[in-house]
């Protein structure tokens, strides 16, 4: 029986990749012989924390799907099920809601790092486009996960969003009852969304994040000082041929992502056990009342993670305009490789201008989702909304300029910093 059943941990090894020989070049390419340079810093992080929220979120999606009714009249009612009958239903339910929050937060800082990094720079524009992907997928699979509880701002949400695609000349009002299956959202949008919801668009989002990691691992991680340490010198204590400023992904920064993991997961269960609602950042009240189509809440609005977009969209007077302008700002995302022309990827070494600016756009963002989350009726606020939709199309349209003519500082040759 001791030749059929390995009984050590190397035997186990050596039985696995008897059966299974193309595995292990896999793990040693994107793990052990995977060579990330030596300075990342806690700005590193996020890509990993957001895989982690991307496994709660499947996981504690699968269990819901178990007790929750995709219908009109039973979808509230089973959310309320979950909450109140299901032995830890409350428990999966705001893990799963605070979830939805948590990786935003992460994507968000995780772009902003790209930016600050230059980690779109060639060549890693794939890496990029790829990862501007998975942010469009993850709003719209965000977005119909938040129509499912069958809420007030549900119900109403979902109106109002699919509502923007009438203002598409000639198809658009048949594109709306298209989408919705209906004239008003109803027991058709609810099953379609729920079908997206669950299994098509996380299988895509899952296809984007394995191409993203694989793209990723085949041209080398960025770094914040912007040295290809594939150029620089070769041999290190593991490898003759591996990059000098580099060190193997496992187990050196999978232990050290393991730290960040447990201090995020602590975070994380603090917000879930004493503010899962986050004062209706993260859930709204209006959406703890069943839907009710003849009843319209006294505010309309999308969660705080649409709410930059949603103020670009209700500052422009015109319709369409508006909404040219929302999909405008993701879609301008997508070239940011090829505005910027700096001579230099991280921020470390650009002048006084290229940072004072990325600055700025930053707190543009953030002050545009504060609109967005509120009434819309003070004219002040239109004003600077608009201020600030310009400032932040100016931001990436003149790009090429500044970039170009912002004095940069000498890179040095290796990485400096060993974090």
């Amino acid at each position: 029986m001791a030749n059929i059943f390995p009984r050590t941990a190397d035997g186990v090894m050596d039985w696995f990749n008897a059966r299974a020989p193309g595995f292990m070049p896999v793990y040693r390419k994107h793990m052990s012989e995977y060579y990330a340079p030596k300075n990342f810093n806690i700005w590193y992080i996020f890509g990993v924390l957001s895989i982690v929220v991307l496994v709660n979120q499947i996981l504690t999606g699968i269990f819901l799907t178990m007790h929750f009714k995709p219908s009109a009249a039973e979808a509230f009612a089973s959310v309320e099920y979950i909450m109140r009958d299901v032995e830890w239903g409350w428990l999966i339910r705001y893990m799963h809601s605070t979830g939805a929050s948590l990786f935003f937060i992460v994507v968000y800082i995780h772009m902003f790092r790209g930016l600050m990094y230059g980690s779109y720079q060639k060549p890693r524009e794939l890496v990029w486009i790829l990862g501007m992907l998975i942010y469009l997928v993850l709003m719209a699979e965000a977005f119909l996960g938040y129509v499912l509880p069958w809420g007030q701002m549900s119900f109403w949400g979902a109106k109002v969003i699919i509502s923007l695609f009438g203002a598409i000349p000639v198809i658009g009002n048949g594109l709306t009852e298209w989408i919705m299956g209906d004239y008003l959202p109803s027991d058709a949008t609810l099953n379609r969304f729920f079908a997206l919801h669950v299994i098509a668009l996380p299988l895509v989002l899952l296809l984007l994040v394995v191409l993203h990691i694989f793209a990723l691992h085949e041209v080398g991680s960025n770094n914040p000082d912007g040295v290809e340490i594939k150029k620089g010198p070769k041999g290190n204590r593991w490898s003759p041929t591996a990059p000098a400023d580099g060190v193997p992904f496992h187990p050196y920064y999978t232990v050290k992502d393991g730290f960040y993991v447990g201090g995020f997961l602590i975070i994380a269960a603090f917000i879930v056990f004493f503010a899962p609602a986050m004062g209706g950042w993260f859930l709204e009240h209006d959406n703890f009342t069943e839907a009710n189509k003849l009843v319209t809440p006294a505010h309309i609005k999308p969660v705080w993670y649409y709410t930059p977009y949603y103020a670009m969209l209700r500052v422009v007077p015109d319709k369409l305009g508006g909404v040219l302008v929302m999909f405008g700002a993701i879609a301008i995302l997508f070239l940011v490789p090829w505005l910027d022309r700096a001579k230099v990827k991280s921020y470390r070494y650009r002048g006084l201008m290229s940072k004072v600016l990325l600055g700025l756009f930053a707190i543009s963002f953030v002050w545009l989702g504060k609109i967005g989350a509120g009434p819309g009726t003070d004219p002040v606020e239109t004003i600077v909304g608009r201020f600030l939709t310009g400032f932040y199309f100016l931001f990436f349209l003149t790009m090429p300029i500044w970039t170009k003519i912002d004095k940069t500082k000498p890179v040095p040759e290796r990485v400096t910093t060993h974090d």
